[in-house]
């Protein structure tokens, strides 16, 4: 192993002041070698469903490979952490039950994670992310998933996450074909399916990236937001509010933008 780098989820109880941790009661749930400084993912939250929810990106780098990217199925793009589901928990989405234990681990699995008894990580509840930043349950309807996944020089993307999902990393970029040997030149033909049978899924919010030769790019990456269900901001109900990174070092170019679709397919 050439990095020192991690991925850390602790539990900490609460000290005698309700707003502080007690630091000597860490308790370290996930603890996953990062070969990279980048594509930390970074969001943890309690489904809906009581469980947590962890994003942890594709191990850094471009492309999905070097040191710390493991060989997959899809030789075109010499493998990645993104597609892979057996050898480390890169590139996707955890859920985990913290108030259980399983195997000697310091949380649980629950029962119907998709890979329970089947190929690939009990651990993971989808899957083929390069960075999902940031992700959000919606608090109305029917709690979706929402995650924010930053793309790399052409296109950003926003999902709509659904269990055992692969959502295509580094087969595709938005809806794509990913070239990981020049990453401005999209490849002719790629896969709708993985080697596991699941179809890679398309998001229903995409974005230029402001790298993209073609122009009109907005930003450097999507940062993923939520659907709004407060009553103070007329308009707003229901519908997605979420954000990008300013493309310029200097200035402050970020802007928020609304989104509201439909709950069938195709983008918003």
């Amino acid at each position: 192993m050439t990095w020192d780098n991690a991925t850390r989820v602790s539990e900490f109880k609460v000290s005698g002041n309700p707003d502080a941790a007690d630091i000597g009661s860490e308790k370290i749930l996930i603890n996953e070698p990062h070969p990279q400084f980048n594509h930390n993912g970074g969001t943890i939250e309690f489904g809906p469903d009581g469980f947590l929810y962890i994003s942890i990106g594709d191990g850094g780098n471009k492309n999905d490979i070097g040191p710390g990217h493991v060989d997959d199925w899809y030789a075109p793009n010499a493998g990645g952490n993104g597609q892979d589901i057996e050898k480390n928990l890169m590139g996707n989405i955890l859920r985990i039950d913290v108030n259980s234990t399983t195997n000697g681990k310091n949380y649980g699995i629950p029962s119907d994670n998709p890979f329970v008894g089947k190929t690939g990580l009990d651990e993971i509840y989808a899957y083929g992310f390069r960075n999902p930043f940031r992700f959000s349950f919606d608090m109305g309807g029917s709690k979706r998933l929402l995650v924010g996944d930053a793309g790399q020089n052409l296109y950003e993307e926003v999902s709509i996450v659904n269990k055992g999902g692969n959502y295509g990393w580094n087969v595709k970029e938005r809806t794509h074909c990913f070239n990981a040997a020049n990453e401005f030149t999209e490849l002719a033909t790629c896969p709708d399916f993985d080697i596991f049978g699941n179809r890679l899924k398309d998001p229903v919010i995409d974005m230029r990236n402001a790298e993209h030769p073609a122009g009109n790019g907005v930003t450097i990456a999507v940062i993923g937001g939520n659907v709004y269900r407060g009553n103070k901001i007329h308009g707003l109900d229901g519908k997605y509010v979420f954000g990008s990174l300013s493309a310029d070092e200097e200035a402050a170019e970020g802007q928020i933008f609304v989104a509201s679709g439909g709950s069938g397919g195709g983008l918003w």
